[in-house]
């Protein structure tokens, strides 16, 4: 009698996933699902840890852009970043 029978926000939370499965069938290729995978994989990651997922990507493809050192990759996880103050002059 405690359990109050609307299932909303439950539906709520799969429909991303449902709508999804329809629309990754059509990723064009097995390395185009892969990268597809990863970048959803990002997201969700980033969402779970409080961060803006748009901001996190654009930053991280920035500094890759712009010579990140290789050995310092973990700086760029979701979990470990801090976007960076970039001053325009």
């Amino acid at each position: 009698g405690r359990v109050e029978l609307d299932t909303n926000p439950v539906e709520r939370a799969i429909r991303p996933v449902a709508l999804g499965r329809k629309n990754h069938l059509f990723a064009g290729s097995d390395g185009g699902g892969h990268r597809w995978a990863v970048i959803c994989s990002l997201i969700a990651t980033c969402k779970l840890n409080d961060v803006e997922p748009y901001a996190y990507l654009r930053d991280v493809l920035q500094r890759m852009i712009d010579g990140h050192s290789v050995n310092r990759l973990d700086e760029l996880l979701p979990w470990s970043w801090k976007p960076a103050d970039h001053v325009k002059t």
